[in-house]
């Protein structure tokens, strides 16, 4: 029997798309092991939002090669599929191919085997392709599931190279929605977080919406929870949110992305929508969803960002009352509108204004978490910390850990009412509101 270890980089989607990798090796007779030392195959699915994710995924490829030279090495995912001219000149990797065809990676794994001849596979993507039939129906934490319903992106942000890496919108079918789901929800798992490129667009091409989706999942019998993943604040139109909002197993968590709270940056970044627009979307959503959380990402250093920019950027973040922001700082990207700006802002100055954006981020966070306290919430336990905790999530995505003795069983994959009573740095502390009933 083959064995295969893989190496991934990148977004959640990203993740997803290793774990319909894995499936389909496991499927045609290949063992899945989590030491490259025992493989015969590595897989790494790169990342190219960023320079430094191109360099991570090339620095794991040279590193394999020379730890292991007998290994068959497969480089798949974004870097490939934005960068094809320069990926089939690594020499390191036997097999190369980006994100149009990994359906096919046993077969071209297989193939290379057979044969000893190297493979670049890097086909174009092109207007009108259909969504990539990949599935994942199995999950190791067996409580939550990813499952990736769009693809690629039509925005082109003036940083990003994402449309380059992944094509143009398009969607999962909604047959094979409930196919992939009723078969995830079979194997135990609750939760479902609905992913995506630019999530939001989910099913335009139809004329659906993100609505049905979740309308879809809502209707598998097992899935008691439907989360949303990552969200550009578009499309959310006040029909759609009555719609969500009336799935009785949807999450009032939406992580809505910013990149700034200043609309001159927001001009010069290609975002479609104004800080005031943001603003509005959510109080939009709160009235739909009271007890929702905002969670987001905000760039710092952005190619002539000035300090009132970036002043005026940090003093949103107290406007929305985020639950939790990552904070990031720009990086240029080679291909991108952004790499070409003249401005651009040294890295000490970046790292600055991380600093005092993420103190903003943090104390918005604590004033979310500290607002929690009273509350009694539903919490999917997920795994235990060491011997002192049983620790999961309440539907707006917060951290909740309660009290664990050492003779007490796990609480792994099941629902509790809790109520909480502390909140820390990250996360919230509350005990059971009735005794727990071990079987």
């Amino acid at each position: 029997m083959y064995k295969v270890y893989f190496i991934t980089f990148g977004c959640k989607v990203n993740h997803y798309e290793t774990e319909c990798m894995k499936e389909l090796f496991k499927k045609n007779g290949w063992e899945v092991v989590s030491v490259p030392e025992l493989s015969d195959c590595v897989v790494i699915n790169s990342c190219t939002v960023t320079s430094s994710g191109d360099s991570r995924a090339l620095n794991a490829l040279r590193k394999i090669r020379t730890q292991f030279p007998d290994a068959v090495i497969a480089m798949t995912g974004c870097y490939p599929q934005a960068d094809p001219e320069n990926a089939a000149k690594l020499q390191d990797a036997d097999i190369i191919c980006g994100t149009k065809e990994r359906g096919r990676i046993v077969e071209l794994v297989s193939r290379f085997i057979e044969e000893r001849s190297r493979i670049v596979n890097i086909p174009a993507h092109e207007r009108g392709e259909k969504f990539e039939p990949l599935m994942c129906t199995h999950y190791d934490d067996n409580t939550r599931a990813f499952m990736k319903i769009q693809d690629g992106c039509d925005r082109f942000c003036s940083y990003c190279m994402i449309p380059y890496a992944r094509g143009r919108c398009r969607s999962k079918a909604p047959d094979d929605i409930r196919s992939e789901l009723a078969a995830v929800a079979a194997n135990g798992v609750q939760e479902v977080v609905l992913s995506g490129i630019n999530l939001a667009f989910y099913g335009a091409e139809w004329g659906m919406t993100l609505a049905d989706a979740a309308e879809i999942c809502a209707g598998i019998e097992g899935i008691k929870r439907i989360r949303l993943g990552s969200l550009e604040p578009e499309m959310l139109t006040d029909e759609q949110l009555a719609r969500l909002a009336a799935v009785p197993q949807m999450c009032p968590q939406f992580h809505l992305s910013l990149q700034s709270g200043c609309d001159r940056m927001l001009k010069a970044m290609n975002r479609h929508y104004t800080s005031a627009e943001y603003l509005e979307l959510t109080e939009r959503i709160r009235n739909f969803f009271p007890e929702c959380a905002f969670t987001t990402d905000i760039m710092v250093g952005f190619p002539q960002e000035t300090d009132e920019d970036f002043r005026e950027s940090a003093d949103f973040i107290e406007k929305v009352g985020f639950a939790k922001v990552h904070v990031f700082r720009y990086s240029r990207r080679k291909g991108t509108v952004a790499d070409r700006m003249s401005g651009q802002i040294p890295e000490s100055v970046k790292s600055e204004r991380w600093k005092l954006m993420t103190a903003k981020a943090d104390r918005s966070r604590d004033i979310y978490l500290k607002n929690l306290i009273g509350r009694t919430v539903p919490v999917l336990f997920e795994r235990e910390n060491s011997s002192e905790f049983h620790q999961g999530h309440a539907p707006d995505g917060t951290l909740i850990k309660i009290s664990r003795k050492n003779s007490e069983k796990s609480l792994r994959n099941r629902i509790i009412s809790v109520i909480i009573e502390v909140a820390g740095h990250e996360c919230c502390y509350g005990r059971p509101t009735a005794d727990i009933c071990y079987d």
